[in-house]
């Protein structure tokens, strides 16, 4: 089964990708708006705790810690993958 919505947690360490959307149903999806995840904004995954969660990731010349919940939030551009 090939999985249809790609989102900020699937994103590997190193790649970059476009943001699609925000889930802003949430409190936290709403918060991320607000920190400037804007679709058409690129990010990038750097690093990952052991268990992958939480990860960092670099959008808008900063760096954020995003749980696996809150980075599930983002969906991204597939096609748009870059590394």
């Amino acid at each position: 089964m090939v999985k249809t919505n790609f989102t900020l947690s699937d994103l590997a360490l190193g790649e970059t990708a476009t943001i699609r959307d925000i889930d802003a149903s949430t409190p936290a999806g709403n918060r991320l708006l607000e920190l400037g995840f804007i679709p058409g904004t690129p990010i990038t995954a750097l690093q990952r705790a052991p268990m992958g969660d939480p990860a960092t990731f670099s959008i808008r010349g900063y760096r954020i810690g995003l749980r696996r919940s809150e980075s599930s939030l983002v969906s991204l551009h597939p096609s748009r993958r870059a590394a």
